[in-house]
């Protein structure tokens, strides 16, 4: 799921050929995208003329929530020769994956974190609400340099990220980790835009609140009634349990290595795909962090063995705990969440897929509600 560009150096090559593949919930003609997005940009580009967009392509191997196209502009104004690379981000039609509409607020926080130096994010140049122009909402940001560890083939069997040192994962791992503890350092008072439902504002309830009505979603959505009644119990489990340590703090909502992209010192140069963000609490992004590292190269990895230089569970929550200033008490309760909440989402792409994502009994093990 990329927001931001990426400009292909050789060491990136192997991955490429693997991952050939455009993800993307929906494609369009680019040919007729490039002529409209010309028309559009001259509008808001001051004395641009002659302006065209070249360029265009759809990122590869991940990308699929949102439909996500980068290109370059090319004009003349009264300075000379101008150019300019973006990436448009097109707010989804019938490819809905979560429930809960936040495409401005998407837009919003992005413009939040650039204008005060937050958080490392593309630039948001510009929203567009009518739909008249492409069919949909969309808005369009700075493209940036670097690479990107994608899902699709796994980075940790093929690609860059496979095929580095040690160290340099290492000092890829720590940039990362430092990068998600920032976020909890972000002041909240001018992020109200974020508040979820009178009834689930902020703190602990708003994304509690959300995963729950997640549940009645799918329900609506047809989800097999075996596979909801899975879910509740997972809820219910959880609810019993509730953790004591409930920090403050913004919620990224898919807090992961391959939604931030590097530069080639291995050092963050983006954090992508704010498409669910909330005013959650502190621990569900280190929670979806540890959880995602661990399945996808570490102890736990379904993509073989561990990958050498990337920090354990341990060192990631204490390097959390160090930049963020806050504490990870209860985090195996925000882990389990986690897995709730990707059992969730999992329900729903095997809907849009049309075909299931595992069995009831298999969830229920992962639940842990046997």
């Amino acid at each position: 799921m990329l927001t931001a560009g990426t400009e292909i150096d050789p060491a990136a090559q192997p991955e490429i050929a693997l991952s050939d593949v455009i993800v993307a919930p929906e494609t369009r003609d680019l040919d007729e995208l490039a002529a409209i997005l010309a028309e559009w940009l001259t509008a808001k580009l001051s004395g641009a003329r002659y302006l065209r967009v070249i360029n265009l392509d759809y990122p590869r191997g991940a990308g699929q929530s949102h439909e996500t196209i980068l290109f370059d502009a090319e004009w003349q104004d009264d300075a000379g020769a101008q150019r300019m690379g973006a990436v448009v981000r097109i707010k989804p039609g019938r490819f809905t994956v979560y429930p809960d509409d936040l495409f401005d607020e998407q837009y919003r926080v992005m413009r939040a974190f650039h204008e005060n130096g937050w958080v490392k994010v593309a630039e948001p140049l510009w929203l567009e609400t009518d739909e008249a122009v492409l069919g949909r909402p969309f808005f369009v940001m700075r493209k940036i340099t670097g690479r990107v560890p994608v899902s699709i083939p796994p980075y940790a069997n093929h690609g860059w990220v496979h095929d580095s040192t040690p160290a340099q994962r290492h000092k890829m791992w720590e940039a990362g980790v430092r990068e998600l503890a920032k976020i909890q350092t972000v002041p909240l008072d001018g992020l109200g835009f974020l508040g979820g439902p009178p009834h689930a504002r902020d703190g602990f309830a708003q994304e509690w609140d959300k995963y729950t009505r997640f549940v009645t979603w799918l329900e609506a959505e047809g989800a097999a009634p075996e596979v909801l009644r899975v879910l509740e119990r997972g809820f219910a489990r959880l609810d019993a349990c509730r953790p004591a340590n409930q920090p403050a703090g913004l919620v990224w909502g898919d807090a992961r290595l391959g939604n931030m992209m590097f530069g080639p010192d291995y050092q963050v140069v983006a954090v992508m795909d704010w498409e669910q963000p909330s005013l959650g609490g502190a621990l569900h992004d280190l929670a979806w962090f540890v959880e995602s590292c661990d399945t996808m190269h570490g102890q736990n990895s379904r993509y073989g063995p561990p990958l050498e230089g990337m920090g354990s569970p341990a060192e990631t929550v204490a390097l959390w705990e160090e930049v963020s200033g806050k504490s990870a008490v209860d985090l195996d309760w925000y882990i389990d969440f986690t897995t709730l909440k990707k059992a969730c989402l999992g329900t729903r792409m095997g809907l849009l897929r049309g075909e299931p994502m595992g069995s009831p009994a298999d969830l229920a093990v992962r639940l842990k509600v046997n």
